[in-house]
């Protein structure tokens, strides 16, 4: 609980000092665009010099004045006044400028749209088209957002060095989502996962619905490894939205990517008193009735993939049959190749199939189902194992019961 406190706390105090960063930088960037003399942004015009001159005067003469001396209510009225009036006469004198910046952006608007249009006619269906225009129309915003601003501040040297600091500030408060952004740029690229995908990033497993900038949507699908009401691998219907830095701090498992199949196992329990020949060879030729046929092209599919890589490229084209030892009884496991949003209805018509067939008059005594066991042992009044003392007298009868 301790622990969990002090994260919190942390996690607290670290968006307290983003948002205070940020903070600081929106209001020098207020102050850049509707005050830039104030910024330290001032041409070398005869207005804002006088403007200057006039503050140098007033401050002398403030200066000169007893500092103890408390201003009258009117004086400070006056005062109120004249910052307001200087206000609206700066916003007067920025006026031109600023409608200058907005037919600018008018004018971006128009010619990002065109580009835009023109672009998706030359790169057609390429997997990385939506990349490239999105990247396109950022930088063109960008650009017409910087001749804008450099139209109202005046003073492009200054406006550079300024719109340096307020970056450095939005860098260090922003560094989810621009991480995030990053997350977004990776995967236009390199293809991590496209919409319709099913995947599992993190905790979040389903069928990719809808990739922003910095987030992504799945539908939710269910699993036997996550907490909720579906414990299958079907829809839950609900939709799950996840940052992209997951892609740069966590794993991408994608079922659908390249290959759009995966193995599955199904694992049968049978007494280890069982005739384990015979239970193998009845399970390999239900599973190759049901699956042999089926899995013959993705077999040829996922070898193809394999060797272009420089792997094994031995796929068995059939479902194998494997057996192993648990505590008191014995698995025998198929493995075979389904699709990957098919495996909840292929499991299900094999154990069905597998059922139908073991309960056949034929297996009985040879192909014994397992149940859960325990082991009685009997002891007489002298504390002596029952078994102990048939077995001294040379008997080999039993006195053990298996419930």
């Amino acid at each position: 609980m301790r622990g969990s406190a002090v994260k919190g706390a942390q996690k607290r105090l670290k968006s307290f000092r983003q948002a205070s960063i940020l903070a600081v930088a929106i209001t020098g960037f207020i102050m850049l665009l509707f005050a830039p003399s104030e910024a330290g942004l001032a041409q070398d015009d005869p207005v804002a010099v006088d403007s200057v001159a006039l503050a140098e005067e007033d401050l002398a003469a403030t200066a000169a004045t007893d500092t103890t001396e408390v201003l009258s209510s009117k004086d400070a009225t006056y005062e109120a006044i004249g910052a307001l009036q200087g206000l609206w006469e700066s916003f007067l004198y920025n006026l031109p400028k600023m409608l200058i910046a907005l037919g600018t952006l008018v004018l971006a608007w128009v010619l990002i749209r065109l580009i835009n249009y023109i672009l998706k006619r030359v790169l057609g269906r390429w997997q990385s088209s939506s990349a490239i225009i999105s990247l396109v129309s950022i930088a063109g915003w960008l650009l017409a957002a910087g001749v804008a601003i450099s139209v109202v501040a005046g003073d492009i040297r200054a406006l550079v060095g300024s719109l340096g600091l307020i970056g450095l500030a939005l860098s260090w408060s922003l560094q989810t989502p621009i991480e995030s952004f990053t997350g977004w740029l990776m995967n236009s690229f390199k293809g991590y996962y496209r919409v319709g995908d099913r995947i599992r990033v993190g905790e979040v497993f389903g069928d990719v619905y809808r990739i922003d900038f910095l987030n992504t949507t799945v539908w939710e699908i269910g699993a036997p490894y996550q907490s909720g009401f579906v414990q299958a691998e079907q829809p839950t219907g609900r939709l799950v939205t996840f940052p992209n830095n997951e892609i740069l701090t966590g794993s991408v498992i994608n079922l659908t990517g390249d290959f759009p199949y995966v193995w599955d196992e199904l694992s049968v329990g049978v007494a280890n008193e069982s005739d384990m020949k015979l239970a193998m060879k009845v399970l390999e030729i239900i599973a190759e009735k049901l699956l042999g046929s089926y899995m013959v092209e993705p077999t040829r599919a996922y070898a193809s993939l394999l060797k272009s890589a420089g792997l094994d490229d031995n796929v068995p084209d059939q479902p194998q049959v494997f057996i192993s030892m648990d505590d008191s009884w014995t698995n025998i496991t198929i493995r075979y190749l389904v699709g990957a949003r098919e495996r909840r209805k292929w499991k299900s018509e094999l154990t069905l199939r597998i059922t139908e067939e073991l309960n056949k008059p034929e297996y009985r005594n040879k192909i014994i189902p397992v149940y859960p066991r325990q082991q009685v042992q009997f002891i007489d009044p002298n504390g002596v194992p029952v078994e102990a003392r048939f077995m001294d007298k040379g008997s080999s009868e039993k006195a053990q019961a298996s419930l």
